[in-house]
């Protein structure tokens, strides 16, 4: 007889259809050495064995049908590598195409044989087909293949040459199952959280999350198991942020001089918004707690003048401030905004990035060390061993999912406590992700434009309009205004998009001869690409032809028109980005959207969103929404305390605040977890954190 713990102890490579061999290969690739650890590799989707199809119901791609039905004819087209065989298929009513390409001379097709078909229609010239469906004679379909819900699991192509495919994992799972029902599994979350939130069992979950009795039963399942995940997630975050609010911080109580003469002096009105995130700053520095802040805010909406102000903040009470930018072009633009908007205000604001010679460096860390420096804005220049502060008291990080982890660490060893620390980014980000990725930070949102500021006005055009594009930059430029035209630059195309890149510069060369045109790209030497930027910046030139190098970069408020070439090649947050560049001034902007006239149905929504919005935030929820949240920029790098394996921020918001207030709650009461029937958490913390690299004190 097993004991409970038996299948979290049970070695996978003694599970009937395992053995030694593919042991390895589930370690190697999906981390399982236990039986447990195999019943935690859920099915990513279910197939309902159960339902059959007539061929005239069938209406969507993604769906897999099975069809009852007998093949009428069948013939090979072309020969040798190329060949492939198709046959005609019909349900008595009408008839599909079945397409095979490989393993043509295994396949043995039969006229009189009703055969069960099962397989995912495809579309070809405007009429489905299947291509390598599975063709079974109904005088061997076993019943098991044709009732409920039949789970279908990952497998990688290391997997599949082993014979792990989604059947044998299936096999092998299904064979674990009397040990489950016979013992069960110890439980992970506390008896009296299971009845609040009336969850399922655990053991319960992992039987039905596999092999579901219904419909119902593979839901229930897979709700306790996604709350269990975000529940651990919002739990590890919330206790991390309870300790750091514990950390004591450097306590500037003091509004001076410095504030107060640059908060007077400025040549426009802060926003209600802004003056808002400067309260919520004011009153972390003020607590002797240290402040850990993130500051959202679309493109343009003023964070730099916040970030200006903290500092003064932090130099009016006798502490240096830093500001961290990911490129030299947006360290360099927010150096020169802060020196022109400081004027002639007595406060020392310098410069440092990898193209400060060492001539110039030498003096500059002298007078850093010394305290004479009150300001210093910079890029990864800022984190070398030989940047060291007199007295560091705050650090302003810009774009803050440009930098990794580690580097930010860097910042936090330049004072024998950290620093404040407040994180930027013009990346609106949705409410699950920041109450994940960023869910351990207070957040403030800058969600108000500066008075006067018109919305970007968005057109989606094919390339074939081009006539009409050009004309219209004709207009603008006559109008006094300048022109941005972006094309992609993707690393694996690289050659292929600077050609492009080429060839749309010469292209509106040949275009526009009257007018001055430049170009930049990152290829470019630092110097020349600059100085093209800023020829731009001064109005020497009327069009800069650019790669998205100038996604983050100079603000040209003169530059009234955004054109972006092969814009389906670029995701909504970029092409957001990107438009932010123009509609700085009080002209009215333009954004044109440029694309092949054939384009995919993610694409054409894409662009749609970008037509109908310049609400950032809407445009990042549609982002989460159609790429889900692992290729939204800075979630790999900031990092979830533990892995995903079956929730989604992109789908389970409701859960995760459900999850996030459960977690709350039980800190509230026993913040460091140990009351006895809190234990539950503490010991299944470890556990989860076992493999977790812990940064600490990490904004």
């Amino acid at each position: 007889m097993f004991l409970a713990m038996d299948l979290s102890i049970q070695n996978i490579e003694f599970c009937k259809g395992v053995g030694a061999k593919r042991a390895d290969i589930l370690r190697k690739e999906l981390g399982v050495k236990s039986a447990l650890d195999m019943l935690y590799q859920f099915p990513y989707k279910y197939i309902d064995r159960s339902r059959f199809y007539f061929i005239h119901e069938i209406d969507d791609e993604d769906t897999y049908v099975q069809i009852i039905g007998h093949i009428t004819e069948w013939h090979t087209i072309g020969t040798g590598a190329t060949a492939r065989l198709s046959a005609t298929f019909t349900d008595g009513r009408h008839t599909i195409e079945l397409v095979w390409f490989k393993g043509i001379k295994y396949l043995k097709l039969e006229r009189n044989v009703q055969y069960l078909l099962f397989g995912k229609p495809s579309r070809f010239n405007h009429q489905y087909n299947f291509v390598h469906p599975e063709l079974t004679p109904m005088a061997k379909v076993k019943p098991e293949m044709t009732q409920g819900l039949e789970p279908y699991y990952n497998t990688s192509e290391g997997m599949k040459r082993a014979g792990l495919n989604s059947k044998a994992i299936r096999n092998i799972t299904a064979e674990l199952m009397p040990l489950l029902r016979q013992n069960g599994v110890r439980e992970t979350l506390g008896i009296d959280l299971i009845e609040q939130q009336h969850l399922m069992p655990l053991s319960e979950a992992l039987a039905n999350i596999h092999f579901p009795k219904d419909y119902i039963a593979m839901q229930k399942a897979r709700e306790r198991l996604k709350f269990e995940e975000l529940f651990y997630i919002q739990l590890q975050i919330l206790r991390q942020m309870k300790r750091r609010e514990q950390n004591e911080g450097f306590r500037m109580p003091i509004v001076g001089k410095a504030f107060h003469e640059q908060y007077n002096s400025l040549p426009f009105p802060l926003t209600n918004a802004q003056k808002r995130v400067l309260r919520d700053i004011q009153t972390d520095l003020k607590s002797g707690k240290q402040m850990n802040r993130l500051l959202q805010g679309d493109v343009g909406s003023g964070k730099t003048i916040v970030a200006l102000l903290t500092a003064l903040l932090a130099v009016d009470n006798g502490y240096q401030a830093c500001i961290m930018a990911p490129t030299e072009i947006l360290a360099n633009q927010h150096y020169e905004t802060i020196t022109q908007l400081l004027g002639t205000l007595d406060v020392n604001c310098q410069l440092l990035t990898g193209s400060t010679t060492t001539k110039q460096r030498q003096p500059l860390h002298e007078q850093l060390r010394n305290g004479e420096i009150d300001i210093l804005i910079g890029t990864h220049a800022l984190i070398e061993k030989d940047v060291q502060f007199a007295n560091l008291g705050l650090c302003i990080i810009d774009e803050q999912h440009r930098f990794g982890v580690a580097q930010r660490a860097k910042l936090w060893e330049k004072n024998v406590r950290p620093p404040h620390v407040l994180v930027m980014t013009a990346t609106p980000i949705p409410r699950t992700l920041a109450m994940t990725v960023y869910g351990d930070l207070h957040v403030s949102i800058i969600d108000e434009l500066p008075p006067g500021r018109k919305p970007v006005h968005t057109l989606h055009y094919n390339i074939e309009r081009r006539t009409t594009i050009n004309q219209f930059i004709t207009q603008q430029i006559d109008l006094g205004r300048q022109v941005y035209v972006v094309y992609p630059l993707i690393q694996e195309n690289e050659k292929l998009d600077l050609q492009d890149l080429q060839n749309g510069y010469n292209r509106l060369c040949e275009s526009f001869p009257n007018y001055r045109i430049s170009m930049v790209h990152g290829q470019m030497r630092a110097k020349d690409k600059d100085e093209q930027m800023q020829r731009f910046a001064k109005g020497e030139t009327q069009i800069l032809v650019a790669t998205t190098v100038i996604e983050v970069g100079v603000n040209v408020p003169n530059a009234s028109v955004m054109i972006i070439e092969n814009a389906e090649r670029f995701g909504l947050s970029q092409l957001h980005q990107l438009r932010g560049r123009v509609g700085r001034g009080a002209e009215q902007s333009y954004c044109l959207l440029l694309t092949k006239f054939e384009i995919s149905k993610d694409t054409r929504k894409r662009m749609d969103i970008m037509v109908a919005t310049n609400d950032g935030f809407r445009i990042a929820e549609a982002d989460l929404q159609l790429r889900g949240p692992g290729d939204l920029e800075g979630t790999q790098q900031s990092g979830l305390p533990f892995e995903l394996h079956i929730a989604s921020l992109t789908h389970d918001g409701q859960i995760l605040e459900i999850a996030r207030q459960a977690a709350l709650s039980i800190l509230d009461a026993d913040p460091l977890l140990d009351e006895m029937h809190n234990r539950i958490y503490k010991q299944r913390l470890d556990l989860l954190r076992q493999t977790v690299v812990n940064w600490g004190e990490i904004s």
